[in-house]
This record gives C-alpha cells, structure tokens and sequence, in this order.
C-alpha cells in the first residue's frame, strides 16, 4: 500500500486493511464494513431478543437495540477505523457521534414504521432495508463531522 492518505490498498494488501492506522477512505469503508456489520450483529440480535423474549414492542426494541449498536460502533471506529479526530474532547466527539446516530436511528424507525406499520412488512425485512440505508449516513456523516 502506498503512503499517500488516499491511496487504494495494493492486491495481497490484506494486511495494510486489517491493521495499523490508515487516513485511507477506501480502507476506513472496508473496515466500517465489519464494524457496521458487527454493530448490525448487536442492533439485530438485540431487536430480536427484545422484542421476541422480553416481549417489548418492536418500535421500543429497535430503539434500544440501535443504542446497543451505536455504542458498539463507536468503540470500534476510534479504536480501528478512523485515525484522523477533528474533535479534541472525546465527550464531545461522543455527543457529535450520536447526534448522528439519533437522524440516523429517526430514519431507522421511520423506515420500520413504514414497512413494517404501513406496508405490513415482517420487521426483520424492514430492519434490513433501513440498515443498508442508515450504514451510508453513518458511515458519510462521521467521516466528514468527525473523523476527516
């Protein structure tokens, strides 16, 4: 891989993608890839278990579930996604961080709502429409307000 901030990793550069810091956006999207699928494992599993096994109303669950994920993401990309902070006071970057994530869990409920609520979609499906639609805000969001 080559030094430049924004250079794309060079084939068999798995190790330049997996480790280290990087000012690569390339990079950062393909570990926020696994971050965000790892949060999505957390936000989902959660949805599920609430709303299935405690018995929550599916809106309050997904609300719940997609705090559980934010914190997840969060502590994932400071520590492996993103190596450039525009905030100095992790408070502050936190606030930002979810501040994004609060329009990005609005559009997560009223995408839920409209699917599951309007359309009669099955809420795991709609979870899935507004999960694809969330991780391009989030992912845009904080990298130009945070981490550019």
């Amino acid at each position: 891989m080559s030094d430049a901030p924004d250079a794309a990793p060079t084939p068999g550069g798995l190790r330049a993608v997996l480790m280290g810091q990087t000012d690569s956006t390339l990079v950062q999207l393909v570990r926020y890839v696994f971050v965000g699928g790892l949060a999505f494992v957390v936000d989902f599993g959660s949805l599920i278990a609430l709303t299935e096994l405690a018995g929550l109303d599916y809106l309050v669950s997904a609300a719940i579930a997609f705090l559980l994920g934010l914190l997840t993401n969060y502590v994932l990309s400071i520590a492996w996604v993103f190596s450039k902070r525009n905030v100095g006071s992790p408070w502050a970057e936190f606030a930002v961080f979810a501040v994004i994530g609060v329009v990005g869990l609005g559009m997560n409920e009223l995408i839920l709502w409209g699917l599951t609520g309007g359309l009669g979609l099955y809420y795991p499906v709609s979870k899935l429409v507004s999960t694809a639609v969330v991780f391009g805000w989030n992912f845009g969001a904080r990298k130009l307000a945070l981490f550019s």
